[in-house]
């Protein structure tokens, strides 16, 4: 096997850090998010939209890179990077507060007057008519009123728990018979929108708003001295000891701790009163610099409302995935299935293919053949409509093995992974909850069927989730294939993670954390060794993140030999890229767009050997060393050179991408002079509709634009 480890360390020119900063970095993938909000070549609810992401993203932010670090300080240990935590939390606490200012000039000053000229408001209580505050009287007496609860605090009322992320109104109440002051909380429901419509016109007034107008009706015969916003996040990230009998229930007493987690940001309104800031201080036990004051409204998430709107002249042209060209048949869906993947591998990519039409009818096909004997599965996310778990229920119910990995400790989704779980084993199907310390993060699913006296297995390989929801917004790989080495290896892989067996070597994929990392550092040095200036040699590796030191330090290597590395890196990169005598043959570019670039690929070109593989691993120690992941080599020719041709035309898009520069700085790429922009997914749309045969611009069914209208918005950085 070849050595994972470094062989030493590659000094940087004096002055210059290797790597950047894991966390800051991030940092820097939110505020190209924010770029895009800011962005007047967008359409106007879709800067919305990506105000909503932002905001989503750095939730989940705190609640887990955050939270380490402060319990880093609190246990007196150092992160794995060796940069202290105290002063990673005050960079990261700096670099928030300049992008919460520019998200505040671009809501503020941007998007909230542009809206207004297209009759969409949010307006001030204040500045509503008579009519309109009658109407909004009657939403408080009707629809607030009756499930709003007021907790205050004093002798025998302890300070409320205060839940996380929940948007709460603070009040000092005082008793004019006595004068005794009292300060109490409101909390803002979850279960309604954060934007109140008014009138029959798109005009709106924030809920919290609502709230304080209403408090005289909650503290009857009391004077309300003052009121505020706050709104807390909670670390809310867990790990499961070594040791664990039963892992459901192991995960589900983690869950119900994580509510309790400690406060590590409280957001509050920055015209609080100094006492309650004061109080709520104390009370959450909250560091200063995790203290953030922001213009209202507190969690710009809540203009989703607004995004959803229906407004299509503000929005980007709805898009309906196509049908891949070989399986698009007749248009009633007859085309086998199987018979195509025999006569050549298939790739789909997704949004730009249909994830229905080719993964979910893979699963659905294998149900009803009754020449089926087997079908196996990882869940790592699933959604609610997905046909995907129903079908391995139904199979198990036809006789059919069913056997599904269900990773009940995909941060975030738990609780539904475990419902699923429990779900799938009443109907009768094998399931394996995964591996404590290891989750199970690997996209397979395996098909064994009866074939000429024997048996012949198809899998699926992805780059993402098994999620209808997401799979219309992320961009994903799939491989359709049923080479004998490939599929052999992920039914071996199956019955090691379901089993009992020491993992064994595989043929062709590679699997972490047994010797992933060691395959990828062989091929950039096989690339090193085999570059000549007259047949030179070619990286280019697409992924979500670039953190993993040891494979940054063989790219160093690469770059020094000569090599040309292209990086299209998503969101963290902890390479520094173009410093000479350590990295000026690197580039590193940043897609973001309408759709959110999840797909990993993998391209190792010299003049001896080109390999090209994909699969569902990024370059970070958690994916390599404690996550089940595989990559898995493509052969076919026809579906090699696809994946290229989509490699590089990502590497040249100027419309929606960054270069990473050797100080740090991300700079927005622009095409040349008298050049047209190239929009890589804006082609890769056009790309699919043509080889459908059907127009990109096509008018979609109202019940395309209503799905499309109504899709989720996962948070960014949740894989």
């Amino acid at each position: 096997m070849p050595n994972p480890h470094p062989i030493g360390r590659l000094r940087a020119p004096e002055g210059i850090e290797r790597l950047f900063n894991r966390e800051l970095s991030w940092l820097d993938f939110n505020r190209r998010v924010l770029e895009l909000a800011a962005d007047p070549m967008m359409p106007l609810l879709e800067r919305v939209r990506y105000c909503s992401i932002y905001a989503s993203n750095f939730d989940e932010f705190f609640m887990v890179r955050v939270a380490g670090l402060v319990d880093h300080v609190l246990q007196g240990t150092m992160p794995t990077d060796g940069t202290p935590p105290h002063a990673t939390l005050d960079a990261i606490a700096a670099r928030y507060r300049d992008l919460q200012a520019q998200l505040e000039d671009t809501v503020h000053g941007q998007l909230l007057p542009a809206l207004r000229e297209h009759g969409i408001e949010v307006v001030p209580l204040a500045d509503c008519t008579a009519e309109e505050q009658a109407e909004i009287a009657g939403v408080f007496d009707q629809q607030l009123y009756p499930v709003l609860t007021p907790l205050a605090v004093g002798p025998g009322q302890p300070f409320p728990y205060i839940s996380n992320l929940s948007l709460s109104v603070g009040v000092t109440v005082r008793d004019p018979s006595t004068g005794e002051t009292r300060f109490a909380r409101v909390k803002v429901p979850e279960v309604l929108p954060r934007l109140v419509r008014v009138g029959d016109r798109n005009r709106f007034v924030r809920i919290e708003e609502i709230i304080a107008a209403g408090l005289p009706m909650l503290f009857p015969g009391m004077d309300i001295v003052a009121s505020s916003t706050f709104r807390v996040t909670r670390d809310a990230d867990f790990e499961i000891q070594e040791g664990a009998d039963d892992l459901l229930e192991a995960v589900e007493r983690e869950l119900s701790r994580r509510r309790f987690g400690d406060v590590v940001r409280l957001e509050i309104d920055e015209a609080m009163p100094a006492d309650m800031r004061a109080t709520l201080i104390d009370a959450l036990a909250v560091d200063l610099r995790q203290v953030f004051a922001t213009r209202p409204p507190l969690d710009t998430g809540g203009l989703s409302v607004l995004a959803r709107l229906p407004r299509p002249d503000l929005r980007f042209r709805p898009w309906q995935p196509q049908m891949p060209a070989r399986l698009a048949g007749d248009g009633d869906g007859a085309v086998d299935l199987f018979a195509e993947i025999r006569r050549g591998d298939i790739l789909v990519h997704h949004p730009y293919e249909s994830f229905a039409g080719t993964v979910e009818r893979f699963i659905e096909q294998a149900v009803q053949d009754p020449d089926v004997l087997a079908i196996k599965h990882t869940i790592y996310r699933t959604s609610g409509d997905s046909p995907i778990v129903p079908a391995l229920a139904l199979a198990a119910e036809e006789g059919k093995q069913a056997v599904a990995l269900v990773e009940v400790t995909a941060r975030f989704d738990e609780e539904r992974n475990i419902r699923w779980a429990r779900a799938l084993e009443r109907a009768g199907v094998h399931v394996v909850h995964g591996q404590v310390g290891y989750k199970t993060h690997c996209k397979l699913a395996l098909v064994v069927r009866r074939e000429d006296g024997g048996t012949r297995r198809y899998v699926h390989i992805g780059t993402g989730n098994y999620n209808p929801s997401t799979a219309r917004s992320y961009t994903d790989f799939g491989l359709f294939t049923c080479d004998e080495a490939i599929t052999a290896d992920v039914a071996d892989l199956f019955n090691q993670m379901t089993g009992f067996a020491r993992p064994q070597g595989f043929q062709a994929i590679w699997v972490a954390p047994m010797h992933l990392r060691g395959h990828v550092v062989a091929e950039i040095r096989r690339c090193a060794v085999e570059h000549t200036p007259a047949r030179p040699a070619r990286i280019t590796m697409k992924m979500n993140s670039l953190v993993d030191p040891v494979v940054i330090e063989e790219l160093y290597r690469a770059s020094q030999a000569g090599v040309a590395v292209d990086l299209i890196v998503r969101g963290i990169c902890c390479l520094r890229p173009g410093v000479p005598g350590l990295s000026e043959n690197i580039r590193v570019v940043s897609l973001l767009g309408r759709f959110l670039e999840h797909s990993r690929a993998f391209r190792f070109a010299s003049g001896v050997q080109t390999t090209t593989y994909m699969g569902s691993a990024d370059m970070m120690q958690r994916n390599l060393d404690s996550r089940i992941e595989v990559i898995t080599p493509v052969h076919d020719t026809e579906t090699r050179n696809r994946l290229h041709a989509i490699l590089d035309l990502e590497l040249a898009d100027t419309g929606g991408s960054w270069e990473l520069t050797a100080d740090g700085t991300w700079m927005r790429r622009v095409p040349q002079r008298g050049d047209d922009p190239v929009v890589a997914q804006d082609e890769l749309m056009r790309q699919a509709a043509s080889a459908a045969g059907r127009d990109a611009g096509a008018r979609l069914t109202r019940r395309e634009e209503t799905a499309e209208r109504l899709r989720p918005f996962d948070r960014s950085e949740r894989r």
